[in-house]
């Protein structure tokens, strides 16, 4: 945790490479101190079909998923930050967004809660 997810038309990985869109992501959502070290995640997921509004020719939408707990003007930031970032980078991009979302903490699990050794149900735990 967080999961980052970038979705972009085919044509924007010929204008920049995949490590360079991933690593943009990461580095951004690293340097704001809001996540563990090394808990960052992201993905790429390019489409080759897909319709957008008329004269508009290509997209990226990054979705973030996060833990709750963060305040609103942090995700904000967050969001405000990868933006600027991958603006640059694509700067003739018909349509580039960034969204936010919150896990709910009594919903999730993953492979650490499930432990039966992790007695103290801590999501990093073995990690």
């Amino acid at each position: 945790m967080p999961h980052f997810i970038i979705e972009c038309s085919q044509d924007i990985l010929q204008q920049r490479t995949p490590d360079e869109l991933l690593d943009t992501v990461y580095e951004t959502a690293d340097a704001t101190g809001l996540f563990a070290l090394n808990d960052i995640k992201v993905r790429l997921q390019p489409y080759q079909y897909y319709r957008l509004g008329a004269g508009k020719k290509n997209f990226l939408h990054v979705f973030g998923y996060i833990m709750e707990g963060r305040t609103t003007e942090q995700k904000a930031d967050l969001s405000r930050q990868i933006t600027s970032l991958l603006s640059e980078l694509l700067p003739d991009i018909s349509f580039l967004s960034v969204s936010i979302s919150d896990f709910e903490a009594a919903t999730y699990s993953n492979k650490a809660l499930i432990n039966p050794e992790n007695t103290g149900k801590d999501r990093h735990f073995g990690l």
